[in-house]
């Protein structure tokens, strides 16, 4: 009886539907294209500092160099290019410090100058919010409880 319970969980799991993994989604667009790497230069300098080529056959290039900065953080700078799936030339320079991230390009946005004009509606908010503050400090205190 084992045997025939055996066997027919055996025959039951070989007929079973093997369902093969789905084949990945592309990591970057539709495009299965390898882009050749055209140039590589890297130089390792003395201390920790370096220095970075590069360019792809797509016509993305970097130049970058860096060296110890402050606290030991290594501070680099340097710029990339590229072309935006629009058409767009894209180009950024950057320094990455102790202060952090710095991207310079003409396709970044710029926040307006400062001061600039403040709405209307604005200035009605903050003006009712300070009624509504004075208003609660004038009345008198009712010990503790849920405001009002």
């Amino acid at each position: 009886m084992k045997f025939v319970v055996l066997a027919l969980l055996a025959t039951v799991a070989t007929a079973a539907p093997q369902y093969a993994a789905p084949a990945p989604a592309p990591r970057y667009g539709d495009s299965s294209e390898e882009v050749p790497i055209i140039r590589h230069d890297f130089v390792q300098g003395d201390y920790g500092g370096y220095q970075l080529d590069m360019e792809t056959g797509n016509g993305i290039k970097v130049s970058e160099s860096g060296a110890p900065g402050a606290d030991g953080a290594i501070a680099s700078s340097g710029s990339y290019s590229y072309t935006a799936p629009d058409g767009t030339p894209v180009h950024v320079q950057f320094v990455a410090d102790e202060n952090g991230y710095q991207p310079q390009s003409d396709l970044l946005p710029v926040a307006p100058a400062f001061p600039h004009p403040i709405p209307q509606f604005v200035l009605d908010q903050i003006a009712f919010a300070a009624e509504e503050d004075s208003r609660k400090k004038s009345a008198p205190s009712r010990g503790y409880g849920a405001p009002q």
